[in-house]
């Protein structure tokens, strides 16, 4: 799978490693050196994915994060040195779709992107149908989420897992079976990393995300959707 992708590093040596290393994958790749640049490029090229270094000068890359995933879909691969997990977290919670903690080896960042584009595509392929459970719509041919005729702004990773759930309400999935059918059992994608994005969708569809109503745990095993709309005897 070839494609565009931007990479935003301020190390020029670094940036040249990884732009090497996408570039023996067959992609086209466009580098810069800080955070507006990255802005600026992305909203030229539409490119099909962005690595992503969170320190930079002029616009750190969070606040990168969080204007491209206001304006686009576009995957982000987020590289940081920061490697608590409220940093990590923060990262997922802007939109990032993976994310490497420094130090690492640019053939293990070759290895991410490929993942995050297999996603992507994988994504993009069946979106073929309307799914919905109640007042909850998704649109997978246009990629879009309403709930109650509102429109919601999902992340890609956590478009894909509200699709499974939607295609399938009332249906309790184990995270291991949610990370297979979004995610296609990435390695780099982690069962914690499920967890993250079900509490952020919770906070964009519940009244009270702290007792949600829609998006239910079942303790032990994983997630389920209620039937949003109608009575669920489960619930």
């Amino acid at each position: 799978m070839y494609a565009q992708v931007l990479v935003a590093e301020d190390d020029p040596k670094q940036a040249e490693l990884i732009r090497r290393y996408l570039v023996h994958d067959n992609h086209t790749v466009i580098v810069v050196h800080d955070g507006r640049a990255a802005i600026d490029e992305a909203r030229r090229r539409k490119p099909d994915l962005v690595v992503l270094d969170v320190m930079m000068p002029r616009v750190d890359g969070l606040d990168v994060c969080r204007v491209l995933r206001a304006e686009s879909d576009v995957p982000i691969v987020l590289l940081t040195a920061r490697t608590t997990e409220d940093d990590v977290l923060l990262g997922l919670d802007l939109g990032a779709d993976d994310y490497i903690t420094k130090p690492y080896s640019p053939r293990q960042l070759a290895a991410r992107v490929r993942a995050v584009l297999r996603r992507s595509h994988r994504a993009g392929g069946r979106a073929q149908q309307v799914l919905s459970a109640g007042d909850l719509v998704v649109d997978q041919q246009r990629h879009e989420v309403t709930f109650g005729g509102v429109a919601l702004d999902c992340t890609p990773a956590e478009f894909r897992l509200l699709a499974v759930l939607v295609a399938e309400p009332g249906r309790t999935f184990s995270r291991g079976q949610l990370l297979s059918q979004a995610f296609g059992m990435d390695k780099f994608v982690t069962e914690r990393t499920v967890d993250v994005h079900m509490m952020n969708l919770r906070r964009k569809l519940e009244p009270d995300p702290r007792n949600p109503v829609h998006l239910l745990t079942v303790y032990g095993v994983g997630y389920k959707l209620r039937d949003i709309g109608a009575d669920d005897p489960t619930a």
